[in-house]
């Protein structure tokens, strides 16, 4: 019942492809494609279905790509398809020393060329050092495209009218461009001669099915020629792979969907794997592995096997795995020392350890690839995290962001998880605010966004509390009343006016506060302020016209010296221009007497 690759201990694994690219741009429709041309070219059972990846063997993969592949070319057994396309899957296959997958897909829309995630795909691929080719999809698109379907690309390229050939070059050599713009020389797949410096880039269409033979001959190409060595395993070795997922599975309980990627797990073996507080030995109950494609209809999905081998897709049934992580290292202990095991995993998980500080904000994420990559985002967006962790946004998440000192940071920015319904009313009760989305860069825009609304309303509710500016001046035959309170019609020459303000009069140097506002008038009406312009009339409480105050005196808000310094320092942006003027005469006026008011 075992499931091999081969009979002798020293063999080729399979290499691990994996699929990224912008939402929409067709990475779930170009990997159906591939598994659709496969499981049709295929006789029924060839193609091997694995949890989480789908493995299309050389001879499949030859009869795919027609003359292109030569199956006598090649001693790879064939390619293993991630199953969930996407950046952040791509993050979370992590094997020692990188990224899981050996080689990596990049899908992008000709129409739109590189968008928000096809950055942020580029960056992980980069951040890894994982060869990648681009598949340029939706070429059936360009208006006039005359399609040949399941056809090798460079033929039915040649074969398209001038115009409908020039239009998409225009757009591949766009991709080409925006590709060397962020460090990479690319160039049309049949005009690469080395693939180790340059990006082949191939277009596709995931309809037509035109280029996919050339993608799967590229992959081919690229694993036999460059990373032959690299896919030498010691198949009978214990099993090393990750974690893709943690999930219940009736009859069996918590379960682990794991990629091997080299050796062997056998029933009853004893594993180590990496678990949220502690890391996890355990003993392996079953293994399971996808009945084939004809017999899927039947009541049970899978069957036992005794032992499965790398590279492959397999289900771990066992006790103890509801603390076990997605994205960590799993490992078979077998003939070796326990503790020599449950250090290199740890070793392993301290690889992605992300970096924590006193002050941050929280951060959560399905899986620990996941969390790196918002860990390496945050970071550089300029974001703190006081704790990052992965699994579902709990109660406690809340109170660790509750007790943020800086209100900014009274947030959690939730990748790809479900928030608790208790921890939500927590957040609520608590002006905790909880970022959602399965975008790494939605995420962030959104946590910036809030950080802008939160800073404008704290200068609002500053600026409330601040005496501002203003510079206004007693209009001749406007006294109204000579005292008690005098009452003045005035023009506001610059700033703002408001009422229960004291008011100054420059005396040379030294100014001289005659009074306060105790009210203004607008055409009758009483009003709280007025700004440059306006004409009213002001009660003032203290001064006499004639006496203190004169027709003609130009007089000041009296600006106490801490308001003028956070106007001055913080909120200078945030004032109105003539009330930054009238600020600036005002702090020349005070600092002719003495340089360092205000400071």
């Amino acid at each position: 019942m075992s499931d091999s690759t081969t009979s002798t201990d020293a063999a080729l694994r399979t290499p691990i492809v994996a699929v990224l690219g912008h939402v929409d741009h067709g990475k779930t429709s170009v990997l159906d494609k591939v598994r659709g041309s496969a499981v049709i070219e295929g006789e029924a059972g060839a193609i091997t279905q694995h949890i989480g990846a789908t493995a299309v063997p050389l001879d499949v993969i030859s009869e795919i790509a027609g003359e292109l592949v030569d199956p006598t070319d090649f001693d790879l057994p064939g390619l293993l398809f991630i199953d969930t396309p996407g950046h952040h899957s791509f993050a979370t296959l992590r094997s020692r020393g990188g990224a899981l997958a050996d080689i990596a897909i990049l899908v992008v829309d000709v129409n739109d060329g590189f968008q928000p995630q096809t950055e942020e795909a580029i960056e992980i691929l980069k951040r890894s050092e994982t060869p990648f080719i681009v598949a340029a999809n939706k070429i059936d698109t360009v208006p006039g495209w005359n399609p040949t379907e399941d056809a090798p690309v460079q033929a039915t390229y040649e074969s398209q009218s001038d115009r409908v050939r020039g239009d998409l070059d225009e757009k591949l050599y766009e991709i080409i461009g925006q590709l060397s713009d962020r460090g990479f020389s690319a160039d049309l797949y049949w005009r690469v001669q080395n693939f180790q410096n340059n990006v082949g880039v191939v277009p596709v269409s995931a309809m037509t099915g035109e280029g996919i033979p050339d993608l799967l001959t590229v992959m081919m190409g690229l694993s036999q020629r460059y990373m032959k060595e690299a896919m030498e395993i010691d198949v009978a070795g214990p099993g090393v792979g990750t974690v893709l997922e943690v999930k219940e599975e009736k009859g069996f309980g918590t379960t682990l969907d794991v990629v091997l990627y080299d050796g062997t797990v056998r029933e009853d073996d004893t594993i180590v794997v990496g678990g949220a507080d502690s890391t996890i030995v355990t003993d392996v109950r079953a293994l399971l592995k996808p009945r084939p494609l004809s017999e899927i209809r039947t009541e049970s999905r899978f069957e036992n096997v005794d032992e499965l081998k790398a590279a492959a897709g397999i289900k771990i049934a066992a006790p103890e795995l509801d603390d076990a992580m997605s994205g960590a290292p799993m490992r078979v202990v077998r003939d070796r020392e326990i503790d020599d095991v449950i250090g290199e995993v740890e070793a392993e998980l301290a690889d992605i350890a992300v970096d924590t500080v006193e002050q941050g904000i929280v951060v959560k994420a399905d899986t620990l690839g996941s969390l790196e990559a918002m860990s390496n985002a945050l970071e550089e967006a300029e974001v703190p995290i006081v704790r990052a962790e992965v699994g579902d946004v709990a109660p406690r998440d809340i109170s660790v962001a509750s007790t943020a000192e800086d209100p900014m940071h009274e947030a959690i920015l939730a990748f790809n998880v479900d928030v608790l319904a208790d921890a939500r009313t927590a957040a609520e009760n608590q002006d905790v605010r909880i970022f959602e989305s399965d975008v790494i860069y939605r995420l962030i825009e959104e946590y910036e966004e809030f950080v802008e609304e939160r800073e404008q309303a704290q200068q609002e509710t500053i600026l409330d509390k601040i005496t501002r500016p203003a510079r206004f001046q007693i209009l001749p035959d406007h006294t109204f009343r000579q005292n008690d309170p005098a009452v003045v019609g005035v023009e506001i020459l610059a700033g703002t006016v408001q009422n229960n303000t004291n008011v100054a009069l420059f005396d040379g140097k030294e100014p001289k506060r005659v009074g306060q506002l105790k009210g203004i008038q607008d055409a009758g009406e009483d009003v709280d302020q007025a700004r440059k312009g306006d004409r009213v009339s002001v009660a003032i409480d203290g001064p006499t016209v004639g006496r203190g105050i004169e027709e003609g005196d130009e007089l000041w808000t009296e600006l106490p010296e801490k308001h003028a310094k956070i106007l001055e320092q913080e909120l200078l942006e945030d004032i109105e221009p003539d009330e930054r003027d009238a600020l600036q005469m005002y702090l020349d006026k005070h600092r002719r007497r003495d340089p360092f008011w205000g400071k």
